[in-house]
């Protein structure tokens, strides 16, 4: 029974029960994490445009932590959605793909000409691709692995070697090729099928020995000896290791692609190697 009001109530006529349709809505919590991690994205773009780089770079990092913590939130509190996945996705593009790739043209790259422009938006393109095909795969990737180096990585590694530059006193214009080569490296590495180690296999929710309590204060210590030099060196480590891991994984002859069984779009199965 349709009562032709608002609240779209149903009447059972077997049991006569009313029966409320649930309104869909929007996850606050998860989605203020996302929203702000969209802001760190938007906030270096804008310092970049100011000549500001190191807070440019800050702000991409911001935006790395950010990200990481709301899809750990939306899980632990159990508000997962399709919309948060979607606005999840709209938010690394322009953190991850368009600011690195604006940050990087505006302090090296502009100088390079066509070759500047190229490198930038091949990156910003492949973080393009590497996000859809992520949302396309979700289903069939091993989740202990990433298939390609991870955005917020990537953006890491751009961003970093600029915050690293710039502390140490030296100009966009005396290491552009350099950066053209991060760039091209970051954004190629994006769209690879090499595995990197997701984390996503540690649970925040377990106990742990009070030994990891102390190794991760002590990583903070170390990090606040000079954030600039030691996040870049960890970032450039994580960038190589998943060519490690692949180099060892075909030496041994397993199977190098991350994905068991894919039939979704985009077609995958030549690369299952």
């Amino acid at each position: 029974m349709h009562d032709g009001n608002n609240d779209h109530q149903d009447l059972t006529p077997t049991e006569g029960v009313v029966v409320r349709k649930r309104r869909k809505g929007i996850y606050i919590l998860p989605n203020l994490f996302t929203l702000a991690a969209l802001f760190g994205g938007f906030f270096a773009v804008v310092m970049a445009m100011n000549q500001r780089f190191d807070l440019a770079a800050a702000g991409v990092f911001v935006a790395m932590v950010l990200d990481s913590l709301d899809g750990r939130v939306a899980r632990m509190t159990n508000t997962q959605s399709a919309f948060g996945e979607q606005m999840d996705s709209l938010s690394d593009m322009v953190s991850f793909g368009a600011a690195p790739a604006l940050i990087a043209y505006e302090w090296a790259l502009k100088g390079l000409g066509r070759w500047g422009w190229i490198a930038a938006f091949v990156y910003c393109a492949c973080a393009a691709l590497r996000l859809a095909r992520f949302n396309v795969n979700t289903g069939v990737v091993d989740k202990r692995y990433f298939q390609g180096l991870p955005s917020p990585a990537a953006a890491a590694l751009v961003t970093g070697f600029i915050w690293l530059m710039t502390d140490s006193g030296v100009k966009g214009y005396e290491v552009s090729w350099v950066m053209f080569g991060f760039a091209l490296y970051a954004g190629l590495t994006m769209v690879t099928n090499v595995p990197f180690y997701s984390f996503k296999d540690i649970s925040m929710k377990k106990s742990v020995p009070f030994a990891v309590i102390v190794l991760i204060a002590l990583g903070i210590a170390i990090i606040n000896i000079d954030p600039p030099t030691v996040l870049f060196g960890v970032f450039c480590v994580y960038g190589l290791s998943g060519y490690a891991v692949y180099a060892w994984r075909k030496a041994k002859g397993l199977q190098t692609s991350v994905i068991s069984t894919s039939t979704e779009e985009p077609e995958e199965s030549g690369l299952h190697r």
